[in-house]
């Protein structure tokens, strides 16, 4: 057991690494403006103070989070942050604004966090979301958006189609369905326009690039950071795993039982990190400790015989908090989910083959009822209600 003093001088470390990354990246990144402000001399803004609870003085960290030493150079290796696009307060802040802001619909009725609910872990409690016109509907489930810095090579939506957090960030604006900035009614000109004539977004974007002006580059850069600010690193499996992580040990001693656990909560553990091979369903290989974001050599999960699309899916942290699961939100529950890789596992050109297929043949774990409700019992351990109430990630509007 570490003591309070070591853990203190440990977790100061890693912030101070993370911080001479953060700078590093920056200084890599050639400080061009769409990336490093030049002029941050705003304090106060009558259109902010109207319509947020925002202190331009007093800024939520984004930059430097505290994390737990075994998010170290393995964990950071993963990051999937751009070289010239390291996450600062200033944009971070503006993300946030962006994230909540229902006027970037085309009616005022949508904004990105109407699919992605900080409650249910920047989840949609339903299976599909609604658009902006209140009648119709997504047709594939939200996806939580806890880790989503930790996933490479950072390709997003669960078919992969953008190749970055950025490019995604904007998709949804201009979607017929999501939030209505078409090419139709003039797509992301007419947004611009629009946010132009706010009385707040000239004041932050300048407080944040250091000019007023509106780009859709500086857009996706902004939720980006936002985004990728969403660290999942306090749930109880965090708090345990503290106390036995060791870097020096065998699986950076992941196979270690862990303390304040359950006996159904370990076995679900001594599941979930084993392969089969060793008497595990080998979910471990797929959605890997400590981030449990997706691995990035993961390939489908046979979900439909003879799939062809390269699904993705999102870190396992709060997963317990969503209402719906895969990419068309078809199980309903954890326990549905757990009868798929344990008997429903299809073969398809998209298939990951090497671990849900050994030799061809579709994966049959046969675990018992005891061992399944296990398995759920861990999942449940990777509830972070520190991320799904902090306020820093929450909605900054008044109006």
């Amino acid at each position: 057991m570490r003591s309070i003093q070591q853990d203190i001088i440990q977790k100061t470390l890693t912030q101070l690494t993370w911080m001479a990354l953060s700078a590093f990246l920056v200084g890599c990144g050639g400080g061009s403006s769409s990336s490093t402000p030049t002029n941050t001399t705003i304090t106060t803004s009558a259109g902010i103070s109207e319509y947020t609870t925002l202190s331009l003085t007093n800024l939520s960290n984004y930059a430097a989070p505290v994390l737990p030493v075994y998010y170290d150079e393995t964990t950071v290796a993963l990051d999937n942050t751009p070289s010239n696009s390291a996450v600062r307060n200033q944009i971070a802040t503006l993300g946030r604004v962006l994230f909540y802001d229902k006027r970037l619909s085309i009616n005022d009725t949508i904004s990105c966090s109407s699919c992605h609910q900080q409650a249910s872990g920047f989840d949609d409690p339903r299976r599909f979301s609604v658009g902006f016109s209140g009648a119709t509907f997504t047709t594939a489930h939200a996806m939580r958006l806890g880790n989503i810095r930790f996933y490479q090579p950072g390709s997003m939506f669960w078919d992969k189609r953008a190749t970055s957090i950025e490019l995604q960030a904007s998709q949804p604006i201009q979607h017929p369905i999501e939030m209505g900035f078409t090419a139709g009614v003039g797509g992301i000109p007419a947004l611009i326009n629009k946010m132009n004539a706010s009385s707040y977004y000239p004041d932050l974007f300048s407080f944040a690039f250091g000019d007023a002006v509106i780009t859709e580059t500086r857009i996706q850069q902004a939720l980006g950071q936002f985004q990728r600010a969403m660290i999942s690193s306090n749930s109880r499996w965090d708090t345990a795993y503290a106390q036995v992580f060791n870097p020096n040990a065998n699986n950076r001693g992941l196979g270690t039982p862990l303390p304040g656990f359950t006996v159904q909560e370990d076995r679900g553990r001594q599941l979930f990190i084993a392969g089969p091979n060793n008497g595990g369903a080998g979910c471990s290989a797929c959605h890997q400790p400590p981030t449990f974001a997706l691995a990035a050599n993961s390939r489908s999960n046979g979900l439909d015989a003879g799939e062809t699309v390269l699904f993705k899916s999102p870190s396992l942290k709060n997963v317990a908090l969503s209402k719906a699961f895969m990419h068309d939100g078809r199980f309903a529950s954890l326990e549905e989910v757990v009868e798929h890789y344990n008997s429903g596992v299809k073969l398809g050109p998209a298939l990951d083959g090497n671990r849900l297929a050994p030799n061809g043949v579709p994966l049959r774990l046969s675990l018992s009822a005891d061992d399944k409700a296990a398995l759920v019992s861990f999942m449940k351990t990777l509830t972070d209600t520190t991320l799904t109430t902090d306020p820093k990630f929450s909605d900054p509007f008044k109006k």
